[in-house]
């Protein structure tokens, strides 16, 4: 079979399941240190989730190592797909398309997610699906609100992303706001370090600050000129360099008052400039996605000052905050259902956007 016949024949199958409106997406994430094999139902009925964490190898360096967390995709993926494959109740007749995260991402990482997603596809004569990662994490919420639909505002806060983003249409974003330097998820990880907490220093910052008075240090709330964009370097450098300074005079360091201190000092700007940005375009609703979205403070002040300002409030739940295949399960069903295939000269893309410009 030519790949020109082959692409025909997807676009006929992919006409096909768009006429039906109904479609059971085997989908891939690979973009960093999980592999993620997924199976999802009409964008919103999760059927199985299948996860290969590599925290703790990467914890002995410190960090993800982007050559070990490629091999490890490699060994992890087949397993996985048995895996899925089996929690679903499924052989794979029973899969109707395959989508994959191409970017953004490790380019290692997404190539193997890519080659084995292609192969996958052209062997069993499926249409391929390409899915940005990012959407991924707003289409997360679609698997956890079924009675979500846009529009809505949605804030996207992940280790290498900041966004707010006006949610128009299935697959369709209007961009208000980011981070003009560092990202919330990767202002947590650097200011962990400085407090001596193990990778994945995030999430046990968290834990951590939940033990601490968030009032005990007193750090800045950086100005930009961007009504909803956010600023996180200046905040990281001012908290580093108190650290620091407090060492230096020998005074000790409230571990679990400064982690409360600064995450504070970050979950009130996100959630200050997403409701800001709700209010001026006159949003009902307001979601959040992305690994930060796992974070507690977050989550509660989120809802908390959302409801308050009469908005609807939508969030995944943790599992589906970190990468994993689910979300790219939903933002592959819509991909679909409006003709978005990809080719077999895919490639990943690491720098991948969302938006133009």
């Amino acid at each position: 079979m030519s790949e020109m016949n082959y692409e025909a024949r997807m676009r006929e199958k992919a006409e096909v399941l768009h006429a039906r409106g109904h479609a059971v997406i085997l989908a891939v994430e690979s973009s960093c240190d999980e592999t993620a094999i997924a199976v999802v139902e009409d964008g919103r009925i999760e059927r199985a989730n299948a996860i290969a964490s590599q925290i703790d190898v990467h914890a002995l360096y410190g960090g993800v190592v982007p050559e070990i967390a490629s091999r490890m995709h490699v060994e992890a993926i087949d397993p996985l797909l048995d895996l899925a494959l089996e929690q679903a109740g499924l052989t794979l007749d029973g899969i109707d398309a395959v989508a994959i995260t191409h970017g953004p991402g490790l380019v290692g990482a997404l190539l193997t997610g890519v080659s084995w997603g292609k192969a996958l596809a052209y062997a069993r004569d499926l249409p391929i699906i390409p899915v940005n990662h990012i959407e991924g994490h707003v289409s997360a919420n679609y698997v956890a609100h079924p009675d979500l639909e846009p529009p809505f505002i949605c804030l996207v806060a992940s280790g290498g992303h900041s966004h707010i983003v006006s949610v128009e249409h299935y697959g369709s974003y209007r961009l208000l706001g980011q981070t003009t330097d560092d990202a919330a998820g990767e202002a947590f990880d650097k200011v962990a370090r400085v407090l001596d907490i193990p990778y994945p220093g995030g999430p046990l910052l968290d834990r951590l600050a939940d033990e601490g008075d968030d009032r005990a240090y007193k750090f800045p709330r950086p100005h930009t000129e961007g009504r909803y964009d956010f600023s996180f370097s200046g905040l990281k450098t001012a908290v580093i360099n108190q650290a620091h300074n407090l060492r230096q005079q020998g005074q000790e360091i409230r571990a679990a008052d400064f982690a409360a201190s600064f995450r504070r000092s970050v979950v009130d700007l996100l959630v200050d400039k997403t409701l800001a940005a709700a209010r001026d375009e006159g949003a009902k609703r307001v979601a959040v996605a992305g690994g930060v979205a796992a974070n507690s403070l977050l989550r509660s002040e989120l809802e908390r000052r959302g409801k308050r300002a009469g908005l609807e409030v939508f969030m995944p739940p943790r599992r589906l905050c970190t990468d994993n295949a689910v979300m790219i399960g939903a933002a592959g069903f819509y991909s679909l259902m409006a003709g978005e295939l990809g080719r077999l000269d895919l490639n990943a893309l690491p720098a991948l956007r969302m938006f133009e410009g």
